[in-house]
């Protein structure tokens, strides 16, 4: 669930960018690279969250 949501973040976040690059409005361009920038952060964490939980899984 984690990492959809943070695909979902980036995507938001993408379109978000552009949209501010387009329209010339950086502040919504800076806000969708942080959205990106938090959406990577939360698939990372859920990466290694299920990564974590395969190798317990595995020792018992």
């Amino acid at each position: 669930m984690g990492k959809l949501k943070g695909k979902a973040e980036q995507v938001k976040g993408k379109a978000k960018e552009k949209t501010g690059d387009m329209t010339g409005d950086e502040s919504m361009e800076m806000k969708g690279k942080a959205e990106q920038a938090k959406g990577k952060v939360e698939e990372s964490a859920a990466d290694a969250a299920h990564r974590m939980k395969r190798m317990t899984d595995r020792d018992r």
